[in-house]
Formats: structure tokens, C-alpha cells, sequence
């Protein structure tokens, strides 16, 4: 079995262990496709490759990961995307969850905090071909309101409480997919969907653990 054949099979049987919580037996075929064509070791460090396709977070420095393939999967299914998607994501830490973005929708809009991952990200995503993504360093709770509104936001860190930019950010019928709360105390996946009118939807995914979201001072 080959290592993209052995991780969505991994993915798949997370989703199996879990689909109680997120309400499906399968996620969306087509993120399945972007998962099995983005090539994950090329996002992580040279000592890292022999892990790039196990079903787990890996670092990639800076006190940062690269996310659990069936989390980066799972976020990109509850986001609903079409190939007309104009996404926000924040925190590009390695650029994996935009460049699966990338394949899935006409424009990525990613935001890193930290210089040196927001540099190497926007070089390796360009370095790949993915021209649909725009790579920027800065505080991702602001969002990027130049851009806006957003079919969908992913944010990859976890935040105390869901930052308010981000919800105006998001057009009616858009979804906003971010984990929630401390390493200390628990973290929650949610899902968050503004109707026509503007008020929201808020769905507790699954318990998860992701690293905290990082502020400007």
C-alpha cells in the first residue's frame, strides 16, 4: 500500500471511530481527491519525511504542527466548499491546509504570524504551483478584511473565543470552521453558519487539541 493510500485509509477509519460526533460516514469525495494529491511531505521538515503521511500533527518549528491529516481533512468538509470558493484560512504555519484548499476552490487567503513560516509557506505553495493562494504575514484575528467576504474561514489555532473579525468577515451562508478553547482546559471543534439575515448557527464538532492562536503584542 502506498503512503496516500495508507493515510486515507487511516482517515477513513477516523471517521468511522467518530461518526457519531461529526454526522457522516464519509467526507466530501473531493476532498478526499485534494487529500491524495497534495504531497504531504514536501510541508514538513527534511527529518520529518519518513512521518509526512501518518495519521498524526508533526512539527514543523516554532513551537508549531502540521495538522492530523483527518483534522485537515475533516475542517475542509465542514467548510462546504465549491470550486467557486473564496476562502480565508488562519494560521498558514507549513501552507498543507491551504494548499488542500487550493485544489478545492478558485482563491485562498492565508495568513501566518510567524515571519519565517509565513516566508518558507508562500515560497514552498509557489514553489508547487499554487497560484490561487495569497500568502501574507500578520495577526490572522483581524483577519484580512481587504479580501472579504469570505465563502468560508478556517482557522488552524485554537482561540479562547471565536474573534469577531472573522465572523464579519464571513458572507450570509458561509461557514466558519475553528477550534475553541485552552490546551489546559479543553479545546472544541465548531462550526459556525450565518444565515441570509446574518445571525449564526454554532455546532460542537469534536474535542480536539491544536496549539494556541498566536497574538500580535
Amino acid at each position: 500500500m502506498g503512503d496516500f493510500e495508507r493515510m486515507l485509509k487511516d482517515i477513513q477509519a477516523e471517521v468511522d471511530y467518530t461518526r457519531q460526533r461529526i454526522g457522516r460516514d464519509r467526507l466530501d469525495e473531493r476532498v478526499m481527491a485534494a487529500m491524495r494529491k497534495v504531497p504531504r511531505h514536501a510541508f514538513v521538515n527534511e527529518d520529518m519525511q519518513p512521518l509526512a503521511y501518518n495519521n498524526g500533527p508533526l512539527p514543523i518549528g516554532h513551537g508549531q504542527t502540521i495538522s492530523q491529516p483527518y483534522i485537515v481533512a475533516l475542517m475542509t468538509d465542514l467548510a462546504r466548499l465549491t470550486p467557486a470558493s473564496r476562502v480565508l484560512e488562519v494560521g498558514t504555519g507549513s501552507g498543507y491546509q491551504a494548499a488542500v484548499l487550493a485544489e478545492l476552490v478558485a482563491e485562498v487567503y492565508t495568513i501566518e504570524i510567524i515571519p519565517a513560516l509565513a516566508r518558507k509557506a508562500a515560497e514552498r505553495l509557489a514553489g508547487l504551483g499554487y497560484d490561487n493562494v495569497h500568502a501574507r504575514e500578520g495577526d490572522g484575528y483581524h483577519g484580512w478584511p481587504e479580501h472579504a467576504p469570505y465563502d468560508a474561514v478556517l482557522v488552524t489555532a485554537a482561540a479562547p473565543e471565536v474573534p469577531q473579525p472573522l465572523i464579519e468577515q464571513l458572507k450570509p451562508g458561509g461557514r466558519l470552521v475553528i477550534p475553541v478553547g485552552r490546551v489546559d482546559f479543553g479545546q472544541d471543534l465548531l462550526l459556525l453558519e450565518k444565515d441570509a439575515d446574518g445571525h449564526l448557527r454554532t455546532t460542537d464538532v469534536l474535542p480536539v487539541v491544536f496549539v494556541p492562536l498566536t497574538r500580535a503584542h
